[in-house]
């Protein structure tokens, strides 16, 4: 992502987005080009208002009064109005990450990047944050980062899960969903019988449940045993994707 945004050379391979080079036209990928790091730089005792004045005039955006149509215009699109005036060290995580993607979607881009754009938010801001990268990337492309299932499943129409620097998948969320479609089980299980349930099936994934432990595994065929089948889950297609990871969690 990081050399999507131009910002480190590749070591190899190449980048193109339309007919653009990304890694020899950096200029004119940057002019199309917003962005929203894990973490991000402000002046934290600035307002939001003036903060995005100085970004947009950064950006080219030089007459005054355009200017300001175009930041109180942004300031309503992510709901930040009413808190135009208040020091961006003041606001919630919520905010900040509206405050974020404001930021990033000054200049008209035609290329959004967010890097973990749900961490650490609320679930109301969360939904808050679906509904307005949803509209965005009806005219936008976003490519987003996440480790949070929920954030691929409600955004994503393509997904891609990279682990330990190798591509593991590349499709859309259905289709990774539908390949496991009736070889995932799960069974309630006592502590003591993990380790020779892990010795006989395919595990997915545990996780203690009302001090259980519930377990996913992977068969073709029915297992028998206790075990039911379940709808998979974008979590049981990551972890059938990285089957050498650890398994619990």
């Amino acid at each position: 992502m990081r050399t999507i945004a131009t910002l480190q050379e590749a070591d190899s391979g190449s980048i193109m987005l339309g007919n653009l080079d990304v890694l020899r036209q950096k200029t004119e990928i940057r002019r199309m080009l917003g962005y929203l790091p894990q973490e991000f730089g402000v002046y934290p005792k600035i307002s939001a208002q003036r903060m995005l004045d100085h970004i947009a005039t950064l950006k080219g955006i030089t007459n005054k009064r355009e200017r300001r149509e175009l930041v109180d215009a942004m300031l309503h699109r992510v709901n930040l109005q009413d808190h135009r005036k208040k020091a961006i060290a003041g606001f919630s995580g919520g905010m900040k990450q509206r405050f974020g993607i404001g930021q990033a979607l000054l200049g008209d881009p035609k290329l959004l990047i967010v890097d973990e754009p749900t961490a650490g938010l609320d679930p109301g801001e969360r939904n808050r944050f679906y509904n307005l990268l949803s509209e965005i990337g009806e005219n936008v492309i976003v490519i987003l980062s996440t480790h949070i299932v929920q954030d691929v499943k409600e955004l994503c129409t393509q997904m891609a899960i990279i682990h330990e620097g190798e591509l593991r998948f590349a499709g859309s969320p259905n289709a990774a969903e539908e390949e496991l479609s009736g070889k995932v089980w799960q069974k309630s299980i006592e502590k003591s019988e993990l380790d020779s349930v892990k010795q006989k099936y395919e595990v997915l994934s545990t996780k203690l449940v009302a001090g259980r432990p519930l377990v996913h595994i992977i068969s073709e065929h029915e297992p028998g045993d206790g075990f039911t089948s379940i709808e998979p889950d974008l979590e049981d297609v990551f972890f059938s994707k990285i089957k050498n990871a650890a398994h619990s969690y």
